[in-house]
């Protein structure tokens, strides 16, 4: 799997990042152009860029495809963004309240979604695009490089945990390349990685309760499931099936997971 070096030539910085909104603006134009060729969508798809910041992405995303929509919550970025890209669709909003579904209906199709994510709110933008697949196709996103390691390990690794299952169930989850610290201003302390998730209709089961069932199992992972999972299986005298009871959360494949939410909402009361 490739990695991306430091540039040869950085982009300048229009403005100074904010360390309380976890900004660390890509200034690589190579690792930029590999993020924007990762998606997979013909030119006439509405984007929407994540947290554009100084437009790294933005440029060539204006190039390859019609209507692009920038979320931003820095205003000093929605500022220079507009004024940089006359024209450019940009919404001075918060990702996190983010309705990807008035957003598709504005569009009148489902959307494509980019972003060099920060950090410290990377698990609650990518179960908020879980919650609302339907309206979103695909999902080309720079995370921290241990984050995109557990969202596409297999079971029985020290990796396997919660992001794992949750995203495996609900999307084809794939790491393209990771990225290094030096195509960053400033450089952040941890290395990234790019993923792309193309979402899937997932299972009949509610999304709460399979988060609910996971957690609990994965709380206490060194534990068999029986142990685990004991709030509605030793309380309730309820013997999980195939096996599963003597089986750590560690072991069981995401589909395995969605039985056993299932099962649980079956014969358990209280979850």
């Amino acid at each position: 799997m490739a990695m991306v070096h430091a540039p040869t030539t950085a982009m300048a910085l229009p403005f100074s990042p904010k360390k309380s909104l976890g900004q660390h603006f890509l200034v690589d134009p190579n690792t930029a152009r590999n993020i924007v060729g990762a998606l997979r969508a013909p030119s006439g798809s509405p984007i929407i860029e994540i947290g554009p910041g100084t437009g790294a992405l933005t440029h060539l995303l204006r190039e390859q495809y019609d209507t692009v929509v920038a979320l931003e919550v820095d205003s000093r970025a929605v500022e220079y963004l507009r004024a940089t890209f006359p024209g450019l669709r940009v919404r001075h909003a918060d990702v996190l309240k983010a309705d990807w579904g008035v957003l598709a209906r504005e569009h009148g199709q489902p959307l494509r979604v980019i972003g060099n994510l920060p950090y410290y709110i990377t698990s609650p933008i990518l179960f908020g695009l879980l919650a609302q697949r339907q309206h979103v196709v695909e999902a080309v996103l720079m995370v921290q490089r241990e984050l995109a390691e557990r969202i596409i390990a297999s079971p029985q690794t020290k990796e396997y945990g919660v992001p794992s299952v949750l995203v495996q169930v609900y999307a084809q989850a794939e790491l393209l390349f990771r990225v290094s610290r030096n195509v960053f201003s400033p450089k952040p302390a941890v290395e990234s990685a790019v993923i792309r998730l193309a979402f899937a209709s997932g299972p009949n089961v509610s999304q709460a309760l399979l988060a609910r069932v996971v957690r609990t199992a994965f709380n206490q992972r060194r534990k068999m499931l029986h142990n685990s999972l004991g709030a509605w299986t030793r309380t309730q005298g309820i013997a999980l099936p195939h096996g599963w009871g003597r089986k750590r959360a560690e072991d069981l494949p995401p589909s395995a997971f969605v039985e056993l939410a299932h099962y649980l909402n079956e014969h358990a009361t209280g979850i």
